[in-house]
């Protein structure tokens, strides 16, 4: 239990049951904070199957993302937020995502004086080119940077992540990194039958890619270096476990790969850890969640050198890396997995080592260091609230 308990406003766009890494995220946040005796009040827009609003929850308008179905973006609630935190007021709101409910919460507590920061998960502004919209790249970016650096500290996930934003002119900016829950995400849940289903044996080296089915995670050089995995082990398979605006093009062109579609919980994990190899190519991501719950399934994992797997990964010691961007380098290293099967099985042993130290505990210790080092920051005016 910690020393001083707090009154938390989390604001944000998305939460479970919504599958995203965002949603997982502020998720388990939310748990650890409550158990370690914060208060955590939650405002996010309403979703499909909500009924009354639980206590310390409030549920607002929202509208689908173009290109995100599955997600919605809360609409401004400057008003209701106001009234609220007049009668309860949070000692920090914590604006997790940038879209129109974010805006309107750091608006609501600015009149209020109530201290705030915010967190940075997405490269939006990178995600535009991979849309046809490369012309919104720098307006986007010149959004957020207003959007984080009114506020005490903006958390990231990574120290690259860091690096890039500074260079782009963001500041405050403080390193809170994610976990992975071990207990769920286990070599052993191995599953034969399920191995079965898709019609492999033991000498089959199924690769799995796990995650959103869009243009922004790079899937044709997941294809293409398949591709030439394949062409060494002709009995291997691709798994797809996952859904998006891809995924009904990618099935219809190659039917004779595996389509999982989303999986959550339980199966996801049993999906996982009946696979061999990860392959992921994105170069969009600020963490990357899908490397750390593949490492921890015992996966033999291949991605870019950043994110997650810079902060996660020694090369031929617990996973391979290819150099960022470098789509020759990436075939090449899948070609390397192809051909040494039990290496990846030796890696993915010491991938699973590497996650026992990522479990959620030490995150919201770190999250709970930044909150109370951003309060002593904050101008006297900002007084803290009565909890």
């Amino acid at each position: 239990m910690t020393a001083h308990r707090l009154h938390l406003a989390l604001v944000t766009e998305t939460f479970p049951p919504e599958v995203n890494g965002v949603a997982m995220t502020v998720g388990r946040m939310a748990h650890g904070l409550r158990e370690r005796g914060h208060r955590v009040e939650l405002i996010r827009p309403r979703q499909r199957g909500d009924g009354a609003p639980l206590r310390d929850e409030m549920l607002v308008r929202g509208l689908g993302i173009p290109n995100y179905p599955e997600l919605r973006f809360g609409l401004p609630a400057t008003g209701r937020l106001l009234q609220r935190w007049r009668q309860q007021r949070p000692d920090l709101v914590v604006a997790v995502t940038e879209g129109p409910l974010g805006w309107s919460a750091l608006r609501a507590a600015r009149k209020l004086g109530i201290p705030a920061i915010s967190e940075f998960h997405t490269n939006f502004h990178s995600y535009s080119e991979h849309y046809g919209m490369g012309w919104l790249e720098r307006p986007l970016r010149g959004y957020l940077r207003s959007f984080h650096n009114r506020n005490l500290a903006t958390l990231i996930p990574s120290e690259d992540v860091k690096t890039e934003l500074e260079g782009q002119g963001f500041g405050k900016l403080e390193v809170v990194a994610r976990g992975v829950d071990t207990s769920l995400f286990d070599p052993a849940k191995r599953d034969a039958g399920l191995r079965a289903s898709w019609g492999v044996n033991d000498c089959t080296q199924v690769v799995a890619y796990v995650g959103r089915m869009a243009a922004e995670k790079n899937l044709p050089l997941v294809l293409a270096a398949f591709k030439q995995m394949q062409a060494i082990r002709p009995n291997s398979q691709l798994l797809w476990v996952g859904d998006g605006p891809e995924r009904a093009a990618l099935q219809a062109s190659h039917p004779e790969q595996l389509f999982a579609g989303m999986q959550r919980n339980e199966a996801l994990a049993r999906h996982y850890a009946s696979a061999d190899v990860f392959l992921f190519a994105s170069t969009t991501e600020t963490y990357g969640n899908v490397t750390v719950e593949a490492m921890a399934s015992g996966l033999g994992v291949l991605a870019y050198d950043y994110a997650a797997a810079r902060a996660h990964i020694r090369h031929h010691e617990n996973g391979l890396k290819a150099a960022f961007d470098d789509d020759a380098d990436f075939i090449e290293q899948a070609r390397y997995a192809a051909s040494y099967p039990s290496v990846m099985r030796e890696l993915g042993l010491a991938a699973r080592q590497t996650t026992a130290q990522l479990g959620w505990e030490r995150i919201v210790q770190r999250f709970e260091e930044v909150v109370h080092q951003a309060l002593q920051r904050a101008p006297q005016s900002l007084a803290l609230g009565a909890s």
